[in-house]
């Protein structure tokens, strides 16, 4: 079997309800970057990788398109189906870029399953569970706000919440922290995401005066060597996420004991190969983790959920999945979609859904 064409193509998605706030900004729309494989024999494979905007990390959609236009004319012919080779093959072709090469990935990884005809969560090792748990993702809020909204996604089934965090006075994200707690206290997992916003001064304040409360901080600080000097001084788990650029940096997190968990990103780290590498070492060291993405439409909820069906129960912290707060799918045959706080496994074979491609329009590169 061999890769016959490569398109790219890019798409915007609407966010509902008009905004989603983060730290890093509001957001309103996203651009999400998608590649369809076809290879010699008829098969096609989609993948995705939508950054959110180009400050949440150094990732944005021209970028993922500019790498994917140097690649994928270099990848015809090369036999979709030997995925840790296309990984090298890429690899050898461009330095970095990891969020591009994480698109082909994902398609490679839809392509064998549909060849070997299983579910791509059998070619990762095979699914823990048919209904993987997700989180929801709480936006930056008024106190108040935020904890009528995790009301309502407690009672709507989901076992754990994520409070964003940052980018005010922390005094703010204190009475937050304390709100959702007096509502939802006990009854699900929480999480308090800075996505890197917080000064060492705030995180230490945050923690020292919400010690009482169980949560785990994610990414607190901007940098991994922010860390060390205040690790011993945080009275909660923290869980890093952005600064985990590559498995590299999963093992320095590991080795140096600057974390008791992880919030993982499938495109972040170049695509589902790698990302079982490190759910290895998480299981290794039985640190709790989370199998999602920035943001993206079905395809990229596919590849996470498939992910996330692998992970051993007792260290899965959940999938986050964009479908919540998306205006629609990709298609008839795209119902990805959380359901009492859980997402069903797609039946496969491959990812298990078919994308609609006429909502793409014309491919923004072509090859083969």
């Amino acid at each position: 079997m061999k890769i016959s064409e490569i398109s790219v193509y890019s798409h915007q998605i609407p966010v509902v309800h008009g905004r989603y706030r983060m730290s890093v900004g509001e957001l309103t729309t996203l651009e999400t970057t998608l590649v369809r494989i076809v290879t010699d024999d008829g098969l096609t494979g989609w993948g995705e990788t939508c950054p959110v905007g180009p400050v949440y990390q150094p990732h944005h959609a021209a970028g993922a398109q500019a790498a994917l236009t140097e690649l994928a004319p270099r990848l015809i012919g090369e036999d979709p189906t030997r995925i840790l080779s296309l990984h090298r093959r890429m690899n050898a072709l461009l330095d970095g870029h990891e969020y591009a090469k994480a698109a082909l990935d994902i398609a490679a990884h839809d392509i064998t399953g549909k060849h070997f005809q299983v579910r791509v969560a059998d070619l990762l090792g095979g699914a823990e569970t048919e209904r993987v748990p997700s989180y929801y993702a709480l936006a930056i809020g008024e106190p108040d706000e935020v904890a009528e909204q995790a009301v309502r996604r407690a009672d709507e089934g989901y076992p754990r919440l994520q409070l964003k965090a940052g980018s005010r006075p922390v005094e703010i994200d204190i009475e937050t922290v304390r709100k959702v707690w007096e509502r939802v206290g006990g009854r699900v997992q929480l999480a308090v995401d800075a996505n890197r916003s917080l000064t060492a001064r705030d995180v230490l304040r945050l923690s020292r005066e919400c010690r009482d409360i169980p949560f785990v901080i994610e990414q607190p600080t901007r940098t991994m060597d922010e860390l060390p000097g205040i690790r011993d001084r945080i009275e909660h788990a923290v869980y890093l996420d952005e600064t985990t650029v590559d498995v590299n940096a999963v093992l320095r997190a590991v080795g140096s004991h600057l974390c008791e968990g992880f919030g993982l990103k499938v495109t972040r780290l170049g695509g589902l190969l790698p990302m079982t590498t490190v759910r290895g070492i998480c299981e290794a060291r039985s640190l709790p983790h989370t199998c999602d993405d920035a943001w993206g439409g079905d395809i990229i909820a596919a590849a996470c959920t498939h992910l996330g069906a692998t992970v051993s129960p007792r260290l899965n912290e959940g999938v986050w999945i964009a479908q919540p707060y998306l205006g629609g799918h990709y298609g008839p045959d795209c119902d990805i979609d959380v359901v009492a706080g859980h997402i069903a496994l797609p039946p496969g074979p491959g990812l298990g859904i078919t994308p609609d491609e006429s909502q793409f329009g014309t491919p923004v590169a072509a090859f083969g």
